[in-house]
């Protein structure tokens, strides 16, 4: 009963005229093929192709370069449609997938995939938004991109557990070229049904071009701040995890699986405790949280045996997942700032190029400091960052209607 809700509520919120079946297949499948390969992809780099710490902050720094190019291919082909791009990042996807499943697992060759896939990633991404709020019903955009977000979420959450469950049953071979390539044929299926969405939405602006304003200044410095230490976390947690406890793909799997099911339940109440408190209490303090989040990650196996330093690791890692969330604050403080919803989004464009600029020679720095000096040191830097973060945010000046 509740799935045949579901389904007719997705039918209610979409035209019926237009392409949003294939549209909502490609996502969710792409939501599954990402499952797989996310959820392997640490282990993969550090069982098969043998990347250190240093490797993967370079590999990292290749993923991440996309997203800083965006905005100028973007502007490049701004005579194509948002579903044209669209098809363009899904065939980008397939390829970065495929060079995974056939070419030689060497450092060179990795990166050069996991470079190709991450473009396609990010052409997608910029589109998702334009054409689920093309394809929806007239009042209807804020519940079609909740439902195109959650459609992606089931996916990836389903790719996830797969791995838990076909990893935990393999102890010695793990089966990653088998599941790579399952992964690139369903993103084949995936770009497939993306060549039949159908329309000529016009590209967000927004996303073709940096916007900067003076009166925006303390939210680009936020974003650099507050992104350069969640990149420590995103590219070299599941690492600790792996190098230093030796962690399994099906343990990291899982947890990526309950950290995006503990987001999903507590996104809604992070959101509510923003409109009570305000976005500069949430903003100052979310980063004193995270302060103690850093110093357990860092410092664990000082303070406990190893098997439980893992165990607390771990729940610090899904800790971080739930408070990173608070970032939704500073896209209500650029709402509070701005004088219309383009601006907001304009703003909120730039900063995540900005981040993407910021975060690419954090992932370089990080894996230096954690080679060189210790993975100690480097939640100490990740700590550091969060303690400016909540410094620069406490000198928001609230206005009363925030403040309200």
């Amino acid at each position: 009963m509740k799935k045949g809700n579901s389904i007719l509520q997705i039918k209610n919120t979409f035209q019926e005229n237009s392409g949003f079946k294939a549209f909502i297949l490609s996502i969710l499948i792409t939501g599954l093929s990402y499952g797989l390969y996310k959820g392997m992809l640490d282990n993969f780099l550090v069982e098969v192709v043998g990347m250190g710490e240093m490797d993967r902050g370079i590999t990292e720094f290749f993923r991440e370069l996309p997203g800083i190019l965006i905005v100028f291919i973007l502007a490049a082909f701004y005579m194509l449609s948002a579903e044209t791009l669209y098809k363009a990042g899904a065939i980008i996807m397939l390829a970065g997938m495929a060079m995974h499943a056939v070419l030689p697992p060497t450092k060179v060759l990795a990166t050069l995939a996991i470079c190709v896939y991450s473009l396609g990633e990010h052409i997608q991404l910029g589109m998702k938004s334009t054409i689920t709020m093309q394809y929806a019903k007239p009042g209807k955009s804020g519940v079609a991109l909740g439902a195109q977000n959650a459609t992606s979420q089931i996916g990836t959450l389903v790719g996830y557990l797969v791995i838990v469950l076909v990893f935990s049953l393999f102890t010695k071979d793990q089966p990653y070229t088998v599941f790579f390539a399952i992964a690139a044929v369903l993103a084949g299926v995936s770009a497939a049904f993306s060549m039949r969405v159908t329309g000529k939405s016009e590209t967000d602006e927004t996303k073709r071009r940096f916007y900067f304003k003076k009166k925006f200044s303390k939210y680009y410095m936020l974003e650099m701040f507050y992104d350069a230490r969640k990149q420590v976390f995103f590219t070299f947690g599941p690492y600790v995890l792996i190098l230093f406890y030796g962690a399994n793909a099906a343990m990291i799997s899982m947890l990526f699986a309950i950290s995006a099911i503990a987001c999903f339940f507590t996104s809604p109440i992070v959101g509510r405790i923003i409109d009570k408190l305000g976005y500069k209490v949430v903003m100052v303090a979310d980063t004193l949280i995270l302060v103690i989040v850093c110093f357990f990650y860092g410092f664990a196996h000082h303070i406990f045996p190893k098997d439980v330093a893992f165990i607390v690791c771990c729940v610090n890692y899904i800790l971080d997942a739930i408070i990173s969330q608070a970032s939704m604050a500073s896209n209500v403080y650029v709402q509070d700032l701005s004088d219309s919803p383009d601006e907001t989004k304009a703003t909120i464009s730039t900063g995540v190029s900005i981040n993407h600029v910021i975060t690419i020679f954090i992932a370089l720095f990080g894996g230096w400091v954690w080679q060189t000096l210790g993975i100690e040191l480097l939640f100490i830097v990740s700590a550091v960052l969060g303690l400016c973060n909540s410094a620069y945010a406490a000198t928001i000046k609230v206005k009363k209607k925030a403040a309200q």
